[in-house]
């Protein structure tokens, strides 16, 4: 959660073209920030028993499921709203 929370920290404030600007002056530090929580969830599947690229699939689907393209797209409603 930490390390997430790390990753967030650089896009924290930043409107579109602050995002834009600041990626291309900080792209390094951002990577390691990204490859820290990777680790950790590399880490926490493996003590887990979970398949993190299955679990990963299994949630794009029902993501799909629940926010059909047609339906969601340009859209913030929930899901039981759409």
């Amino acid at each position: 959660m930490l390390e997430a929370t790390e990753v967030l920290e650089h896009f924290q404030w930043k409107n579109g073209g602050e995002v834009a600007e600041y990626i291309e002056a900080h792209r390094e530090e951002i990577a390691d920030e990204l490859a820290d929580t990777l680790n950790w969830i590399l880490l926490m599947s493996h003590d887990l028993g979970i398949d993190i690229v299955e679990a990963q699939a299994r949630k794009i689907a029902s993501s799909n499921a629940k926010y059909p393209v047609e339906k969601s797209r340009g859209k913030s409603t929930k899901y039981t709203d759409l």
